[in-house]
Protein backbone atom coordinates (compact mmCIF):
# COMPACT_ATOMS: atom_id res chain seq x y z
CA UNK A 1 0.00 0.00 0.00
CA UNK A 2 1.04 3.67 -0.39
CA UNK A 3 0.00 6.59 1.73
CA UNK A 4 0.71 10.37 1.16
CA UNK A 5 3.59 11.87 3.10
CA UNK A 6 5.25 15.77 3.35
CA UNK A 7 8.52 15.93 1.78
CA UNK A 8 11.48 16.34 3.54
CA UNK A 9 11.49 20.05 5.34
CA UNK A 10 12.87 19.32 8.58
CA UNK A 11 16.33 18.97 7.53
CA UNK A 12 16.76 22.26 6.59
CA UNK A 13 14.51 23.77 9.41
CA UNK A 14 17.29 21.74 11.85
CA UNK A 15 20.58 23.05 10.79
CA UNK A 16 18.38 26.56 10.11
CA UNK A 17 18.16 26.51 14.09
CA UNK A 18 21.05 24.60 15.50
CA UNK A 19 22.41 25.45 18.53
CA UNK A 20 19.83 28.86 18.52
CA UNK A 21 18.53 30.12 21.44
CA UNK A 22 14.72 30.62 21.76
CA UNK A 23 13.22 33.55 20.64
CA UNK A 24 11.24 35.79 23.29
CA UNK A 25 7.97 34.43 24.69
CA UNK A 26 6.48 37.51 23.85
CA UNK A 27 6.48 37.38 20.34
CA UNK A 28 5.00 33.90 20.23
CA UNK A 29 2.29 34.10 22.73
CA UNK A 30 -1.34 33.50 21.29
CA UNK A 31 -4.67 34.96 22.46
CA UNK A 32 -5.42 33.95 25.73
CA UNK A 33 -6.41 34.62 29.15
CA UNK A 34 -4.22 37.11 31.07
CA UNK A 35 -4.61 35.38 34.18
CA UNK A 36 -4.32 31.85 32.39
CA UNK A 37 -1.12 33.36 31.00
CA UNK A 38 0.19 33.81 33.99
CA UNK A 39 -0.12 31.35 36.06
CA UNK A 40 1.43 29.12 33.17
CA UNK A 41 4.50 31.48 33.32
CA UNK A 42 4.73 30.96 36.94
CA UNK A 43 4.42 27.26 36.86
CA UNK A 44 6.83 27.22 34.03
CA UNK A 45 9.37 29.62 36.00
CA UNK A 46 8.78 26.82 38.56
CA UNK A 47 9.36 23.93 36.52
CA UNK A 48 12.83 25.94 35.43
CA UNK A 49 14.24 26.47 38.94
CA UNK A 50 12.90 23.06 40.10
CA UNK A 51 14.94 21.52 37.18
CA UNK A 52 17.86 23.89 37.29
CA UNK A 53 18.18 22.71 41.10
CA UNK A 54 17.31 18.59 40.84
CA UNK A 55 19.06 18.17 37.04
CA UNK A 56 22.80 18.14 38.36
CA UNK A 57 22.68 15.50 40.78
CA UNK A 58 20.33 13.16 38.07
CA UNK A 59 22.82 10.63 36.61
CA UNK A 60 20.38 7.68 35.43
CA UNK A 61 16.50 8.28 33.88
CA UNK A 62 13.84 8.64 36.62
CA UNK A 63 10.98 6.49 36.30
CA UNK A 64 8.82 8.12 39.64
CA UNK A 65 9.14 8.97 42.91
CA UNK A 66 9.57 7.10 46.16
CA UNK A 67 9.14 9.95 49.60
CA UNK A 68 9.26 12.70 46.73
CA UNK A 69 12.27 11.78 45.71
CA UNK A 70 13.47 10.26 41.56
CA UNK A 71 13.58 6.51 41.74
CA UNK A 72 15.86 5.69 38.85
CA UNK A 73 16.85 2.85 35.34
CA UNK A 74 19.51 2.40 33.91
CA UNK A 75 18.48 1.49 30.78
CA UNK A 76 15.41 3.74 30.89
CA UNK A 77 12.84 1.38 31.52
CA UNK A 78 10.08 2.62 29.00
CA UNK A 79 10.36 6.40 30.24
CA UNK A 80 13.99 7.31 29.71
CA UNK A 81 13.06 9.46 26.81
CA UNK A 82 11.25 11.90 28.91
CA UNK A 83 14.15 13.25 31.27
CA UNK A 84 16.41 14.29 28.46
CA UNK A 85 12.81 15.92 26.88
CA UNK A 86 12.30 17.35 30.00
CA UNK A 87 15.57 19.01 30.04
CA UNK A 88 14.89 19.95 25.81
CA UNK A 89 11.18 22.17 27.03
CA UNK A 90 13.23 23.61 30.00
CA UNK A 91 15.95 25.00 27.60
CA UNK A 92 13.35 26.04 24.98
CA UNK A 93 11.97 27.96 28.24
CA UNK A 94 14.53 29.26 29.84
CA UNK A 95 17.76 29.50 26.94
CA UNK A 96 19.75 28.04 30.11
CA UNK A 97 22.43 26.12 27.86
CA UNK A 98 22.85 23.71 30.96
CA UNK A 99 19.79 22.12 29.92
CA UNK A 100 21.00 21.41 26.78
CA UNK A 101 24.11 19.90 27.92
CA UNK A 102 22.53 17.60 30.45
CA UNK A 103 19.79 16.72 27.53
CA UNK A 104 22.22 15.76 25.49
CA UNK A 105 24.31 13.35 28.08
CA UNK A 106 20.86 12.39 29.20
CA UNK A 107 20.14 11.47 25.73
CA UNK A 108 23.27 10.02 24.85
CA UNK A 109 22.90 6.84 27.63
CA UNK A 110 19.84 5.46 25.98
CA UNK A 111 22.05 4.61 22.76
CA UNK A 112 21.82 0.62 23.81
CA UNK A 113 18.16 0.86 23.40
CA UNK A 114 18.09 1.72 19.45
CA UNK A 115 18.67 -2.23 19.36
CA UNK A 116 15.70 -3.20 21.62
CA UNK A 117 13.02 -5.17 19.65
CA UNK A 118 11.16 -6.26 23.24
CA UNK A 119 9.29 -3.41 23.32
CA UNK A 120 6.62 -1.15 21.62
CA UNK A 121 8.05 2.11 23.66
CA UNK A 122 10.59 2.98 21.07
CA UNK A 123 9.05 5.86 20.30
CA UNK A 124 8.46 7.15 24.20
CA UNK A 125 12.55 6.40 24.03
CA UNK A 126 13.95 7.84 20.98
CA UNK A 127 11.39 11.05 19.70
CA UNK A 128 11.55 13.21 22.92
CA UNK A 129 15.44 12.39 22.94
CA UNK A 130 17.33 11.58 19.86
CA UNK A 131 14.66 13.01 17.35
CA UNK A 132 14.44 16.46 19.24
CA UNK A 133 18.54 16.80 19.82
CA UNK A 134 19.06 16.17 16.10
CA UNK A 135 15.91 19.04 14.91
CA UNK A 136 17.85 21.44 17.37
CA UNK A 137 21.33 20.26 17.23
CA UNK A 138 21.46 19.73 13.38
CA UNK A 139 23.49 16.33 14.37
CA UNK A 140 23.07 13.94 12.58
CA UNK A 141 24.27 11.17 14.83
CA UNK A 142 20.89 11.69 16.34
CA UNK A 143 19.36 11.38 13.18
CA UNK A 144 20.59 7.98 12.63
CA UNK A 145 19.69 6.74 16.04
CA UNK A 146 16.35 7.33 16.03
CA UNK A 147 15.96 5.96 12.62
CA UNK A 148 18.17 2.44 13.89
CA UNK A 149 15.14 2.89 16.52
CA UNK A 150 12.67 3.28 14.32
CA UNK A 151 14.16 -0.56 12.07
CA UNK A 152 13.73 -2.04 15.51
CA UNK A 153 10.01 -0.63 15.94
CA UNK A 154 8.76 -2.05 13.23
CA UNK A 155 10.25 -5.98 13.50
CA UNK A 156 7.22 -5.94 15.82
CA UNK A 157 4.95 -5.95 13.04
CA UNK A 158 2.30 -8.61 12.88
CA UNK A 159 1.41 -8.64 9.15
CA UNK A 160 -1.81 -11.09 10.03
CA UNK A 161 -3.28 -8.69 12.19
CA UNK A 162 -2.19 -5.64 11.48
CA UNK A 163 -0.49 -4.52 14.89
CA UNK A 164 1.99 -3.69 16.86
CA UNK A 165 2.53 -6.18 19.56
CA UNK A 166 2.62 -4.26 22.97
CA UNK A 167 5.39 -6.45 25.22
CA UNK A 168 7.37 -9.30 24.97
CA UNK A 169 10.48 -10.79 23.03
CA UNK A 170 9.98 -11.26 19.46
CA UNK A 171 10.39 -15.08 20.20
CA UNK A 172 8.31 -14.77 23.50
CA UNK A 173 4.75 -16.34 22.72
CA UNK A 174 3.28 -14.45 25.86
CA UNK A 175 1.56 -11.28 24.82
CA UNK A 176 2.42 -11.83 21.30
CA UNK A 177 -1.29 -10.64 20.41
CA UNK A 178 -1.68 -7.70 22.37
CA UNK A 179 -2.26 -4.22 21.78
CA UNK A 180 -2.58 -1.38 23.85
CA UNK A 181 -3.90 1.92 23.17
CA UNK A 182 -0.60 3.97 24.04
CA UNK A 183 1.13 2.29 21.02
CA UNK A 184 0.12 4.92 19.50
CA UNK A 185 2.31 7.00 20.82
CA UNK A 186 5.38 5.13 19.24
CA UNK A 187 3.54 5.85 15.81
CA UNK A 188 5.34 8.92 15.22
CA UNK A 189 8.81 7.70 14.96
CA UNK A 190 7.80 5.20 12.39
CA UNK A 191 6.36 8.70 10.05
CA UNK A 192 9.65 10.85 11.00
CA UNK A 193 11.74 7.45 9.50
CA UNK A 194 9.86 7.48 6.39
CA UNK A 195 10.34 11.45 6.12
CA UNK A 196 13.81 11.26 6.36
CA UNK A 197 14.81 8.21 4.06
CA UNK A 198 12.08 7.90 1.64
CA UNK A 199 10.69 4.42 2.32
CA UNK A 200 7.46 4.41 2.44
CA UNK A 201 7.52 1.23 4.37
CA UNK A 202 7.54 2.39 8.05
CA UNK A 203 4.66 4.90 7.92
CA UNK A 204 2.73 1.91 6.29
CA UNK A 205 3.38 -0.25 9.20
CA UNK A 206 1.63 3.04 11.77
CA UNK A 207 -0.74 3.84 8.99
CA UNK A 208 -1.78 -0.38 9.09
CA UNK A 209 -1.42 0.03 13.01
CA UNK A 210 -3.68 3.00 13.20
CA UNK A 211 -6.84 1.69 11.20
CA UNK A 212 -6.26 -1.73 13.60
CA UNK A 213 -6.64 0.56 16.70
CA UNK A 214 -9.06 2.66 15.20
CA UNK A 215 -11.10 -0.31 14.45
CA UNK A 216 -10.69 -1.97 17.96
CA UNK A 217 -10.68 0.60 20.64
CA UNK A 218 -13.26 3.18 20.61
CA UNK A 219 -16.60 2.14 22.04
CA UNK A 220 -19.41 3.70 20.38
CA UNK A 221 -19.59 6.43 23.29
CA UNK A 222 -15.70 7.39 22.99
CA UNK A 223 -14.36 5.76 25.57
CA UNK A 224 -11.48 3.66 25.33
CA UNK A 225 -10.34 0.37 27.16
CA UNK A 226 -6.63 -0.63 28.00
CA UNK A 227 -5.65 -3.64 25.63
CA UNK A 228 -7.28 -5.53 22.80
CA UNK A 229 -5.84 -9.31 22.52
CA UNK A 230 -5.72 -10.48 19.26
CA UNK A 231 -4.69 -14.87 17.95
CA UNK A 232 -0.96 -13.38 16.97
CA UNK A 233 -1.33 -16.57 14.66
CA UNK A 234 -3.59 -15.49 12.33
CA UNK A 235 -4.77 -12.21 13.71
CA UNK A 236 -8.51 -12.66 14.92
CA UNK A 237 -9.87 -10.34 17.47
CA UNK A 238 -10.13 -11.58 20.77
CA UNK A 239 -11.93 -8.68 22.55
CA UNK A 240 -10.51 -6.25 25.07
CA UNK A 241 -8.92 -6.65 28.35
CA UNK A 242 -7.10 -4.58 30.94
CA UNK A 243 -3.57 -3.95 32.69
CA UNK A 244 -3.47 -0.97 33.86
CA UNK A 245 -6.87 0.14 34.22
CA UNK A 246 -10.08 -1.27 36.48
CA UNK A 247 -11.89 -3.53 33.82
CA UNK A 248 -12.02 -4.47 30.26
CA UNK A 249 -15.62 -2.30 29.97
CA UNK A 250 -13.75 0.87 32.18
CA UNK A 251 -11.66 3.86 30.67
CA UNK A 252 -8.29 4.15 32.01
CA UNK A 253 -7.99 8.01 31.86
CA UNK A 254 -3.83 8.06 30.63
CA UNK A 255 -4.98 5.58 27.75
CA UNK A 256 -7.59 8.06 26.64
CA UNK A 257 -4.95 10.45 26.39
CA UNK A 258 -2.35 8.81 24.50
CA UNK A 259 -5.70 7.95 22.21
CA UNK A 260 -6.51 11.49 21.65
CA UNK A 261 -2.62 12.33 21.05
CA UNK A 262 -1.96 10.02 18.95
CA UNK A 263 -5.08 9.67 16.48
CA UNK A 264 -4.16 13.37 16.39
CA UNK A 265 -0.88 12.96 15.60
CA UNK A 266 -1.52 10.36 13.25
CA UNK A 267 -4.02 12.82 11.13
CA UNK A 268 -1.58 15.31 10.83
CA UNK A 269 1.06 12.82 9.50
CA UNK A 270 -1.25 11.17 6.64
CA UNK A 271 -4.24 13.67 5.94
CA UNK A 272 -6.59 10.66 7.05
CA UNK A 273 -9.85 12.02 7.97
CA UNK A 274 -11.03 8.74 9.99
CA UNK A 275 -7.71 9.12 12.15
CA UNK A 276 -8.96 12.93 13.57
CA UNK A 277 -12.58 11.87 13.42
CA UNK A 278 -11.39 9.11 15.45
CA UNK A 279 -9.95 11.68 17.87
CA UNK A 280 -12.40 13.91 18.18
CA UNK A 281 -14.69 10.81 19.68
CA UNK A 282 -12.17 10.33 21.83
CA UNK A 283 -11.97 13.71 22.59
CA UNK A 284 -15.15 14.36 23.31
CA UNK A 285 -15.88 11.20 25.49
CA UNK A 286 -12.34 12.54 27.95
CA UNK A 287 -14.43 16.30 27.98
CA UNK A 288 -17.31 15.27 29.11
CA UNK A 289 -16.07 12.86 31.84
CA UNK A 290 -13.79 15.50 33.69
CA UNK A 291 -14.68 16.47 37.15
CA UNK A 292 -15.20 20.37 37.44
CA UNK A 293 -11.37 20.47 39.02
CA UNK A 294 -10.59 19.54 35.20
CA UNK A 295 -7.79 16.89 36.82
CA UNK A 296 -8.75 13.61 35.14
CA UNK A 297 -9.92 10.31 37.67
CA UNK A 298 -7.48 7.63 37.26
CA UNK A 299 -10.18 5.80 35.17
CA UNK A 300 -13.19 7.74 34.10
CA UNK A 301 -15.51 4.01 34.35
CA UNK A 302 -13.83 3.54 38.32
CA UNK A 303 -16.53 2.76 40.56
CA UNK A 304 -15.49 5.43 42.75
CA UNK A 305 -15.35 8.17 40.40
CA UNK A 306 -15.76 11.02 40.68
CA UNK A 307 -14.14 10.72 43.94
CA UNK A 308 -11.09 8.69 42.92
CA UNK A 309 -7.54 9.40 42.98
CA UNK A 310 -6.16 11.47 40.49
CA UNK A 311 -3.66 11.23 37.80
CA UNK A 312 -1.95 14.88 36.82
CA UNK A 313 -0.18 12.96 34.37
CA UNK A 314 -3.29 11.91 32.26
CA UNK A 315 -4.05 15.44 32.61
CA UNK A 316 -0.94 16.79 30.93
CA UNK A 317 -1.30 14.16 28.32
CA UNK A 318 -4.58 15.17 27.64
CA UNK A 319 -4.41 18.70 27.43
CA UNK A 320 -1.79 18.69 25.19
CA UNK A 321 -3.93 16.36 22.73
CA UNK A 322 -6.43 18.68 23.02
CA UNK A 323 -4.00 21.67 21.92
CA UNK A 324 -2.78 19.32 19.03
CA UNK A 325 -6.41 18.58 18.70
CA UNK A 326 -8.07 22.48 18.21
CA UNK A 327 -5.21 23.15 15.68
CA UNK A 328 -6.38 20.21 13.28
CA UNK A 329 -9.96 20.92 13.55
CA UNK A 330 -10.01 24.96 14.10
CA UNK A 331 -12.46 24.41 17.20
CA UNK A 332 -11.83 26.45 20.10
CA UNK A 333 -13.85 24.39 22.60
CA UNK A 334 -10.84 21.65 22.55
CA UNK A 335 -8.35 24.61 23.61
CA UNK A 336 -10.42 26.13 26.17
CA UNK A 337 -10.37 23.01 27.97
CA UNK A 338 -6.88 22.39 27.54
CA UNK A 339 -6.27 25.79 29.03
CA UNK A 340 -8.23 24.91 31.80
CA UNK A 341 -6.35 21.33 32.33
CA UNK A 342 -3.11 23.58 32.28
CA UNK A 343 -3.92 26.06 34.57
CA UNK A 344 -5.69 23.42 36.76
CA UNK A 345 -2.41 21.51 37.03
CA UNK A 346 -0.43 24.59 37.55
CA UNK A 347 -2.43 25.95 40.77
CA UNK A 348 -3.30 22.54 42.08
CA UNK A 349 -0.95 19.79 41.17
CA UNK A 350 2.65 20.97 41.35
CA UNK A 351 4.99 20.36 44.40
CA UNK A 352 5.20 23.55 45.10
CA UNK A 353 4.57 23.03 49.05
CA UNK A 354 6.87 21.05 49.46
CA UNK A 355 11.02 21.38 50.24
CA UNK A 356 12.29 18.09 49.43
CA UNK A 357 10.41 16.76 45.99
CA UNK A 358 12.60 16.21 43.01
CA UNK A 359 9.86 16.58 40.54
CA UNK A 360 7.47 19.26 39.01
CA UNK A 361 4.63 17.60 39.05
CA UNK A 362 2.54 15.74 41.84
CA UNK A 363 -1.26 13.59 42.07
CA UNK A 364 -0.12 11.19 39.80
CA UNK A 365 -1.03 7.31 39.54
CA UNK A 366 1.20 4.87 37.81
CA UNK A 367 -0.78 1.51 37.78
CA UNK A 368 -3.47 1.72 40.42
CA UNK A 369 -4.77 -1.87 40.02
CA UNK A 370 -1.43 -3.23 41.25
CA UNK A 371 -1.11 -0.22 44.01
CA UNK A 372 2.14 0.99 42.16
CA UNK A 373 2.58 4.24 42.14
CA UNK A 374 -0.31 6.03 43.75
CA UNK A 375 0.08 9.55 43.99
CA UNK A 376 3.79 10.10 43.75
CA UNK A 377 5.32 12.15 40.53
CA UNK A 378 5.95 10.99 37.15
CA UNK A 379 8.70 12.39 34.23
CA UNK A 380 6.21 12.10 31.57
CA UNK A 381 4.18 14.44 34.00
CA UNK A 382 6.67 16.95 34.03
CA UNK A 383 7.40 16.64 30.31
CA UNK A 384 3.36 16.85 29.13
CA UNK A 385 3.29 19.42 31.10
CA UNK A 386 5.99 21.65 29.95
CA UNK A 387 5.25 20.53 26.88
CA UNK A 388 1.40 21.81 27.02
CA UNK A 389 2.86 24.94 28.80
CA UNK A 390 4.95 25.81 25.79
CA UNK A 391 2.04 24.61 23.16
CA UNK A 392 0.61 27.89 24.63
CA UNK A 393 3.53 30.69 25.29
CA UNK A 394 5.99 29.21 22.34
CA UNK A 395 4.32 27.58 19.64
CA UNK A 396 7.01 27.57 17.37
CA UNK A 397 9.65 26.42 19.98
CA UNK A 398 7.78 23.22 20.58
CA UNK A 399 7.46 23.04 16.50
CA UNK A 400 11.14 23.10 16.03
CA UNK A 401 11.68 20.50 18.58
CA UNK A 402 8.92 18.21 17.61
CA UNK A 403 7.19 19.01 14.75
CA UNK A 404 3.74 19.96 14.70
CA UNK A 405 2.96 20.77 11.12
CA UNK A 406 0.58 18.78 9.13
CA UNK A 407 0.35 17.24 5.71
Amino acid sequence: MSVSRRTVLATAAGAATAGALPAPAAAMEPTAPAPDLRTLRTAADYAAGKLAAVSPGVTAFPVGTRFEKWVYSQNGDWVGGFWPGTLWMAWLYSGDDAFRTRALASARKLAPRQDDTGTHDLGFLFYPSWVTAWRLTGDDAWRAGALRAADSLVRRYNPRGRFIRAWGGLNDPANAGRVIIDTMMNLDLLAFASEQTGDGRYLDIAVEHARTARRVFPRPDGSTPHVYDFDPADGTPLGPNTVQGYSPTSCWSRGQAWGIYGFTTMYRRTGDTDFLATARALADYAVGALTPDHVPVWDFRAPQQPHDVKDASAGAIMACGLLDLAAATGRQRYREVALRMLTALARTCLTTESDRADAVVARCTRNRPAEDGVEISLPYADYYLLEGILRVLRPADVDRAIDLSTV
